[in-house]
């Protein structure tokens, strides 16, 4: 075997091995309400859909309204039926204004992943 295939070849599995960890993070797939979007009503909750399951001790969220302060939630905590999904309860009424959801996670094989996204609220 030549130099440059034995090269070619160990260069080409250590790429797909960094691919496969990259691939591993719990990434934020959807929302609701959806990311960028508008909504008519103050929603009771927000769904984070993540790629991965979660360590809900490590996952959370932070809200913060048009006037720039945190909205209150609830305790974040995972659907029963499905460990990627992110349930948070929205205390109160929202008024109509963009509010942006700050998100940071832990998947179950303890990759931490941040991000964040806004949504319009608008009756």
């Amino acid at each position: 075997m030549s130099k440059f295939i034995r090269i070619f070849s160990v260069a080409s599995v250590l790429s797909v091995a960094a691919a496969g960890q990259a691939l591993a993070h719990a990434h934020l797939q959807s929302a609701t309400p959806a990311m960028d979007g508008t909504v008519k009503a103050s929603p009771a909750e927000l769904d984070l859909k993540f790629s991965e399951g979660l360590n809900i001790k490590f996952t959370g969220i932070a809200v913060t309204g048009p006037d720039g302060k945190e909205v209150q939630t609830g305790d974040a905590k995972l659907s029963a039926a499905d460990d990627t999904m992110l349930v948070v309860p929205v205390s109160g009424t929202l008024p109509a204004g963009v509010y942006t959801v700050k998100w940071h996670a832990l998947s179950t094989d303890g990759h931490k992943t941040n991000g964040n996204y806004s949504f319009t609220v608008k009756p």
